[in-house]
């Protein structure tokens, strides 16, 4: 199991591609230690480094473990959320723990896996699917849905990352409704599944696997809110 530590951090960088989302890049000047999948809980109030740990929220890590800095993505909707929103800024510094999770860690076949995500459900994915580790994957077929085109603001790092030998189909709510949890199972039968996204998506995703008698080993879900 990973240690988890603190990392004073500091924002390189704010992307607010369309209201209320945001893209934050951190860095630190301890390397960022953490697996594919995992999350990290930030902090806003002030911290010393070494007393009770603040309030915190969790967020996934969408950048690669390889990588230098750290990025999150999150949508301004709540308390927190809302505040993060307005009072993050370049240069402001923070704190940071982790890792937490281990939704790729668990044992699983990598055989013909099938990603489900919804809106900022990916960015887990995102730091699988940007990692040489994902190379193991065979034949893995990739859903992801949106509220609209607008709010894929992935694509770029999914046609890097996605070769054409490894399927992504892309739904558009405002085109096409929501993803369909039946048409996935009946187009993917006896896969691994693994689920992001809003609670009540990942809930009913995984009552209907389970209807279907998909063991639940075999249904792996990011649902650490």
């Amino acid at each position: 199991m990973a240690i988890v530590k603190k990392y004073k951090s500091k924002i390189v960088q704010i992307n607010n591609p369309i209201p209320d989302i945001y893209t934050i890049t951190f860095s630190s000047e301890k390397k960022f230690m953490y697996n594919p999948g995992q999350f990290l809980h930030l902090a806003l109030d002030e911290y010393d480094g070494t007393g009770q740990w603040p309030e915190s929220r969790c967020f996934s890590m969408q950048s690669s473990p390889d990588e230098e800095f750290i990025k999150i993505t999150f949508a301004a909707k709540g308390n927190y959320t809302i505040r993060m929103s307005k009072e993050l800024h370049e240069g402001k510094e923070i704190w940071l723990k982790l890792p937490y999770g281990d939704i790729f860690d668990r044992g699983h076949s990598k055989e013909n896996c099938v990603f489900i995500a919804g809106g900022t459900g990916v960015t887990p994915f995102l730091s699988l699917f940007t990692h040489e580790s994902f190379n193991e994957y065979v034949n893995p077929r990739i859903y992801i849905g949106f509220r609209s085109k607008e709010y894929n603001i992935y694509s770029a790092e999914l046609n890097n990352s996605c070769n054409s030998s490894k399927f992504v189909k892309f739904v558009y709510q405002d085109k096409e409704g929501i993803i369909n949890i039946e048409n996935i199972y009946n187009e993917n039968p006896g896969s691994v599944y693994f689920i992001s996204g809003p609670p009540i998506m990942i809930k009913n995703f995984k009552n209907y696997l389970l209807n279907k008698s998909v063991p639940e080993n075999k249904i792996l879900t990011d649902d650490w809110e």
